[in-house]
């Protein structure tokens, strides 16, 4: 592969990253800001039982397809292989993998948590690895505008079917988890249209060789996705066991804002994920990968100081009051987000280098530490020792990835300006936990620090994004 010139890396991810914002950021927003709406028609207890479902059919999804969907976004983008024998693979493994899935039903029915929802769980996981697959397949082939307008699609049918069966039919949290499902479905046959997928569906005739290696590919990420699942979500089903599922709706909640910075960071890693794939040849790789994690970095610390910064007046606008207080429990949730998104940035490296098993080694490792945190503080110090598990967890596999994967490139961090940003960012988190006297004029005056301390580090965004606008407008000059 010949090397690709630098200039045109920045400005296939700026481009990426732009195309997948403008099409998912404000369909994402959406969602979001229909928390008012959740918090109205469902009850704490209500809510808590729908996060369990939504999260353990997330957790059981990777194991029933095999992690297939990471596979074939990687052998998508190789041309060593026949595009209809990576998309036929990635449709039979799933279906072959819910069919096994499903004779496990009389076993799921009998789990005490999600015994009165295994049926929406079944649902929800066969809607999503189809749709899952399909989608990957479409941005392996390029389609990105395709994507983005179909992750618009998706999320408006959702919202749609949230208004049809929460507002209009009352049907409570399994309406919200059959809205998920419906626009699944919808998206699924939008994008087998629209990019004309069942050409490249066969029935016979799949090439051995790329079942094989997108199986060998895929199947340790398939421990890797669960246990990322687990240390998502295992602070919930201990804070279900322990406090109930009223508390375990308080917490969802308090997920909710952090999860702004989560929206950002997938819209970059969408785009990212491309990029890291196709300069892993380029022989300024490691100058490459460098700058772009500092401008991430950048941009996810100052995301993160502005939470902290609206956090208490935010979480009034947009939940009842009854899930009020879930905003004590914000501070933990946002550092751990932070760090899950450095985290992901370094997946990347992995999935590049078809080096899969240490990325499941360093998400088994902090899993387990979740577990234990969570085992040993909720019990004491219930929700925001859930909080302070899923942080520490975070920070940990984050360091972890980052000294691992430097036997593969060699990234320079930024480590003052990373140290420094962290420092921010705690003292942040202890004035809003401390919720001192003056607290907005405190966070204001620290995240005008932060601004201070990545000034250059914006400079250099907001070049790089000018240099992307100007060379694309004498392009198409």
């Amino acid at each position: 592969m010949a090397p690709r010139k630098s200039g045109n890396k920045y400005q296939s991810l700026i481009s990426n990253t732009i195309i997948f914002a403008l099409g998912t950021f404000g369909s994402k927003l959406m969602v979001f800001f229909l928390m008012p709406l959740y918090t109205s028609v469902l009850t704490t207890a209500e809510y808590g039982a729908m996060d369990v479902v939504v999260n353990v059919s997330n957790m059981l999804l990777p194991l029933v397809i095999v992690s297939i969907n990471d596979g074939v976004i990687r052998f998508g983008m190789d041309k060593a292989y026949r595009r209809s024998d990576v998309f036929s693979t990635g449709v039979w493994v799933s279906l072959a993998g819910f069919g096994l899935f499903f004779l496990l039903y009389p076993l799921m029915a009998r789990i005490e948590m999600i015994s009165s929802y295994t049926a929406l769980i079944y649902l929800y996981i066969l809607a999503a690895a189809l749709q899952g697959v399909s989608a990957q397949f479409v941005r392996a082939m390029g389609l990105v505008r395709l994507f983005a307008f179909n992750g618009i699609l998706n999320t408006l049918a959702t919202i749609l079917f949230n208004i049809l069966f929460l507002v209009v039919l009352h049907w409570g949290m399994f309406g919200y988890v059959l809205s998920v499902v419906a626009a699944n479905i919808l998206s699924m046959v939008f994008l087998w249209v629209s990019a004309r997928l069942y050409r490249f569906l066969k029935i016979w005739n799949i090439d051995r060789h790329t079942v094989r290696e997108m199986i060998i590919y895929s199947l340790p990420l398939i421990p890797a996705t669960i246990m990322w699942s687990i240390t998502n979500v295992s602070d919930r089903f201990f804070v279900t066991h322990y406090l109930g599922e009223a508390q375990n709706g308080i917490y969802s909640v308090a997920y909710k804002l952090p999860t702004i910075i989560s929206i950002i960071s997938a819209i970059f890693t969408q785009a990212w994920q491309l990029s890291a794939i196709d300069a892993r040849e380029s022989e300024d790789r490691e100058q490459f990968y460098s700058n772009i994690f500092k401008s991430y970095q950048t941009i996810v610390f100052l995301a993160a100081g502005g939470i902290f910064l609206l956090i208490k007046p935010l979480t009034h606008l947009l939940v009842s009051e009854a899930f009020f207080p879930s905003w004590q429990y914000t501070p933990y949730l946002v550092i751990s987000v932070v760090f899950s998104c450095f985290s992901s940035y370094y997946a990347s490296f992995y999935m590049a280098s078809k080096k899969n098993m240490m990325a499941m080694v360093t998400v088994f490792l902090g899993a387990m530490l979740n577990i234990v945190l969570n085992y040993r503080l909720i019990p004491t110090h219930g929700l925001q020792g859930a909080a302070f598990a899923t942080a520490v967890s975070y920070i940990f596999i984050f360091i972890f990835r980052a000294v691992d994967t430097r036997r593969m490139v060699k990234i320079d961090l930024g480590i003052k300006k990373l140290l420094l940003n962290s420092l921010i960012l705690g003292i942040q988190a202890a004035l809003l936990l401390y919720d001192v006297q003056w607290l907005a004029l405190w966070e204001l005056v620290a995240l005008l620090a932060m601004l201070l301390v990545n000034l250059r580090g914006i400079l250099a965004v907001a070049d790089r994004f000018y240099r992307a606008f100007v060379i694309r407008r004498r392009a198409g000059a």
